[in-house]
């Protein structure tokens, strides 16, 4: 194991609660459309060091892992100072290399972390964690960002959140949803959010997690997290003012690049 970053988080302001907060980047080598995605060159550094670096710039976090099955990672991590934690090269899903990590570890809550971002506003992941701060009945909670373009709506690739009075997750979907019948177009603007794929969970809810079986819905949208809302766990989506770009091709690759470029988006 590498060592990086293990200090106090700091409370954040209106919250007396006191947890435990470890941010796990699970990064995968072999990636279908972008093979050694985690280790391209942004900015004369590897991706997975640009997220590391922001992720550990969250004022609620503590501690930093990269969770690998792939040794070239892990020795990038090692050489920029990060912690790097080997796992198995068997896992099906990105929840199941986070539960192996939180297995081993002992905290409150686990921030996932998602390896391709890495334009992550640290920011963000305070705004995650602060229901945790606010009710010890929340389990797990996830970001939405008020969806206003008709093109993201209708993009597969743009993953859609609607939620109840109390930003409770319904359904997240790849279609776009909901249809307003009265609406030309079908689309109402501000009635659907983009979904932001980073999760916070309470470690022992994220172990229950991964040992529920794969659902129906989870399989035919490809998003792990309809596994949840199909067991009957509450997901709490909660909405933020803060955008970020994934990278799955190297086209996306550039577009950060440029953005990296600007002052707005420079660590």
């Amino acid at each position: 194991m590498l060592s990086f970053l293990v200090r106090p988080a700091e409370p954040l302001s209106g919250h007396t609660s006191q947890l435990t907060i470890v941010a796990i980047i699970p990064a995968r080598y072999r990636s279908t459309r972008f093979p050694g995605k985690p280790l391209a060159d942004l900015a004369g550094a590897p991706m997975i060091e640009h997220v590391f670096r922001r992720a550990s710039e969250a004022r609620s976090v503590s501690r930093v892992i990269v969770a690998t099955d792939d040794g070239r990672i892990a020795d990038a991590v090692k050489a920029f100072g990060g912690e790097a934690v080997m796992t198995s090269p068997d896992h099906p899903s990105g929840t199941d290399r986070l539960a192996e990590v939180a297995r081993g570890l002992a905290c409150d809550l686990v921030v996932n972390v998602q390896g391709d971002e890495p334009l992550l506003v640290p920011a963000m992941i305070d705004e995650a964690v602060a229901p945790f701060r606010a009710s010890p009945a929340e389990q797990m909670a996830t970001l939405r960002r008020r969806l206003d373009d008709r093109g993201a709506w209708l993009d597969p690739n743009v993953v859609k959140v609607v939620v109840d009075g109390q930003d409770r997750a319904l359904y997240f979907s790849r279609a776009p949803i909901p249809y307003g019948r009265s609406h030309d177009g079908g689309f109402v603007p501000g009635l659907v959010s983009k979904h932001i794929g980073l999760y916070v969970y309470r470690r022992s809810f994220l172990l229950t997690l991964a040992a529920l079986p794969p659902t129906p819905l989870e399989r035919a949208e490809a998003l792990e997290q309809l596994r949840a809302l199909e067991h009957g766990y509450a997901i709490r989506a909660v909405p933020t003012a803060h955008d970020s770009l994934g990278v799955d091709t190297p086209a996306d690759l550039d577009k950060v690049r440029h953005l990296l470029s600007s002052s707005a988006h420079r660590p």
